[in-house]
């Protein structure tokens, strides 16, 4: 089947939202280091893709501890340190929970948390991070204990925010409650999946939290794991992920097949806006509620400033283009109240 390729839009230099109703500032696309840092591009090609974000006015770069098993932490540190850029004219963030095969290595215990995040600053070769994040929640540790334990570092220097990654929005209210209760420091933002296929958490339960007490949203995946991708544009589709089993399972698999189809419907909509699918996915992630940041992945410093072309895409996103999109993908979320 042949594709009309779509004009992409050029990138433009990237504006500022408040993390939540934090006074943090950051950029509205950061990048993330999934899949990507340590791993499936090269030192050399990172170096040019965190070069052209930060040159673009991104200021928000996120890692973790775990993600190829500590080396993309170790990546980001040495380009940071070798470019030289002042400490307050970025924001980094990391995220704590896997780590080592001990038990005590794991988790979110007041030991992990302490020690996990000394050896991820470590890693990095820096004095503090800007917000470290709970990754995922942990049964078996007291919330008073995680809320106290990052109360701790932050009080220490290690971080200066702490917030939360793919916790339930019960579990978030009660980390707050718990800090108000016990003069701590709460949560300021939660990470989150959100794309055109995955909704029902930041559009309808995080918004709510971001009124009452505050937390933002930091998402990622705004392309679906690369299930939304430049091929529908006549491009080629992100090698890094079409090199992940779990991820080409997950694109090839029978919900994978019916989310692409819907890809495709949405062509036409890209087309009339002069963008790619993918420029239009990422704008329509940006336009959300209470949503302080969208974190791209990608392999190449191109492929970057190709993504930053959305950035002019929100700005034609009006109330009955969004309308035509929801009436395509047919699973807008709707309140259960």
């Amino acid at each position: 089947m042949f594709l009309m390729e779509a004009p992409h839009l050029r990138a433009t230099s990237v504006s500022r939202r408040n993390l939540g109703k934090s006074g943090l500032r950051v950029s509205c696309l950061g990048l993330g280091t999934w899949v990507t840092f340590g791993s499936q591009i090269s030192d050399e090609t990172a170096e040019d893709v965190l070069t052209a974000a930060y040159e673009h006015g991104i200021n928000l770069f996120d890692t973790t501890d775990v993600y190829a098993a500590g080396k993309a932490e170790r990546t980001l540190g040495n380009i940071l340190k070798s470019k030289g850029w002042r400490r307050s004219s970025y924001v980094i963030t990391t995220k704590i929970f896997g780590g080592g095969q001990a038990e005590t290595e794991r988790g979110l215990s007041r030991k992990h948390i302490i020690e996990g995040l000394r050896e991820s600053l470590e890693r990095l070769q820096l004095g503090y991070v800007d917000i470290v994040f709970a990754s995922r929640s942990d049964p078996n540790s007291p919330m008073e204990e995680i809320v106290r334990a990052m109360t701790y570092v932050i009080n220490q220097g290690l971080a200066l925010y702490w917030g939360t990654s793919r916790w339930g929005a019960a579990e978030i209210m009660e980390a707050y409650s718990v800090a108000r209760q016990f003069n701590l420091i709460p949560p300021v933002c939660e990470q989150a999946e959100h794309h055109l296929f995955q909704r029902e958490k930041v559009e309808m339960q995080l918004p709510e939290l971001y009124h009452k007490i505050g937390v933002g949203s930091v998402t990622w995946s705004p392309l679906a794991c690369g299930l939304i991708h430049s091929k529908y544009d006549g491009r080629v589709s992100d090698p890094c992920k079409a090199t992940i089993k779990w991820l080409k399972d997950k694109v090839q698999s029978e919900d994978g097949k019916k989310q692409q189809a819907k890809v495709m419907d949405l062509l036409p909509i890209a087309h009339q806006l002069g963008c790619t699918v993918a420029q239009l996915a990422i704008a329509w992630c940006l336009r959300s509620e209470g949503v302080s940041s969208v974190l791209l992945g990608v392999s190449s410093a191109e492929q970057l400033i190709e993504h930053l072309g959305a950035l002019q895409v929100l700005s034609q996103l009006t109330p009955q283009t969004v309308m035509e999109i929801d009436g395509l993908l047919g699973n807008k979320p709707h309140s259960k109240k």
